[in-house]
């Protein structure tokens, strides 16, 4: 399997048998890096870390490079650059990722319209009914990889399987700049010597859990007893894991995808103790949150905040509402009530709000009495000023004076090594 930094790759030959297969799994090489070696050629072959050289910020990406020296994402800036010292520190240029992302995404489209995105970096293509256009999902994946170098000047990693779970696999294995292919009579094969860490799907604590009662491949998770599963991950997770561990993933490519959750966080230049502060800043990204949802015609089921404190310590919590809402008062408080269940009073460096669960506004319909009726109004007045004058002209009046966080650093999306 592959390591993060190129190490252990494992790719195919241009004529691999592909029988079987008709996903695609298409990842871009270290695609915030990549964006910036290609508008500033001076870069190309140095370790580049991209990130806020302030010191506390964390890393958004990483060139191969500099991930040789085990500089991660989500890491510390500060200490990725006591990991490599001749690192380049980028700052990020989040709309020129989107900017490349759209013209990465409208080459995936131009050989099918079945394509699932799931972040600005990767894409899921159902390549089933174009193979009288362009050939074997094999061919296609070529294509994919060649016409991403030349039309964008960057570069792809892909896998082709049966299923997405093993072509996601398969396109992780395979970078930078690879093609995996993985006919279906070979998925069993393929899945059974691989460590469980490298299911899509299962993070950290699922792994630990895992790997204390001995179950340290896939081919494990597929011997061992449903009780021993059960045990180490719970019994929903124990079914799904079981399942893919055998090659079977019946998910198909979906080209129309509901936002999962909504979110803001903050980072703080200095670290905050002031927990009636804290609360005000947790009330006021609720606000923005929530601001977010009316104008998708979205409601969230479930608030969930992130606690980060001086220590790099991340607590998360959630709680599921009585009745969805799109009410920033109502989501603000229950991201208070949350933190006020944390009983830990370091310094904290970062806070956010997220609103997940989300559905179709209105889709409950109100009930005899609206308790947000008044707080609807005022968010409606709110959203109409912001409209006409734009995001500057109000906000609360506890939040005057504070400016955006008190000089916060904001992450829009948060992403993993590419």
């Amino acid at each position: 399997m592959g390591h993060g930094d190129g190490r252990g790759r494992i790719v195919s030959s241009a004529d691999a048998d592909d029988t079987g297969t008709s996903i695609l799994h298409v990842d871009m090489d270290a695609f915030y890096a990549a964006v910036e070696v290609l508008d500033d050629p001076s870069l190309r072959g140095l370790p580049l870390i991209i990130g806020s050289p302030d010191g506390r910020s964390v890393v958004s990406s990483a060139s191969y490079e500099a991930r040789r020296y085990g500089v991660r994402a989500a890491m510390p800036v500060s200490q990725a650059r006591r990991l490599c010292p001749s690192a380049r520190i980028v700052p990020p240029h989040f709309h020129r990722y989107h900017e490349v992302s759209r013209q990465v995404m409208a080459i995936f489209e131009s050989f099918t319209p079945l394509v699932e995105p799931l972040s600005v970096d990767e894409a899921f293509l159902d390549v089933r009914g174009v193979r009288r256009l362009w050939g074997s999902p094999a061919r296609i994946a070529q294509l994919v990889r060649e016409r991403v170098q030349d039309e964008v000047g960057i570069t792809c990693s892909v896998g082709v399987a049966a299923t997405k779970h093993v072509a996601k696999m398969a396109s992780t294995i395979s970078k930078p700049d690879g093609m995996l292919v993985i006919p279906a009579s070979d998925t069993q094969a393929f899945l059974d010597p691989r460590p469980v860490r490298t299911m899509w799907g299962v993070g950290p604590k699922a792994a630990e859990a895992l790997e204390g009662r001995g179950i340290r491949t896939i081919r494990d998770i597929r011997t061992s007893s449903r009780e021993m599963l059960d045990r180490a991950v719970g019994p929903a997770l124990s079914a799904r894991l079981a399942e893919l561990a055998r090659g079977e993933d019946p998910r198909t490519v979906e080209t129309e995808r509901v936002e999962k959750s909504i979110g803001h966080e903050e980072t703080f230049d200095t670290d905050v103790t002031d927990r009636t502060f804290l609360r005000a800043e947790l009330l006021r990204l609720a606000d923005r949150v929530a601001a977010r949802l009316r104008r998708a015609e979205w409601e969230t089921a479930t608030v969930a905040i992130k606690i980060r404190f001086d220590d790099f310590r991340t607590l998360s919590r959630s709680q599921t509402l009585p009745e969805p809402t799109a009410v920033g008062q109502r989501i603000g408080e229950a991201a208070q009530a949350l933190f006020d269940q944390i009983d830990r009073r370091d310094p904290v460096r970062l806070v956010g709000v997220r609103a997940e669960k989300l559905r179709p506004a209105g889709g409950g319909g109100f009930g005899l009495w609206d308790d947000d009726e008044d707080w609807r109004r005022v968010e409606g007045a709110v959203d109409d000023a912001v409209a006409r004058f734009g995001t500057a002209t109000i906000s609360r009046a506890r939040h005057i004076g504070r400016g955006e966080g008190r000089g916060a650093a904001q992450h829009p999306k948060a992403h993993g090594l590419d």
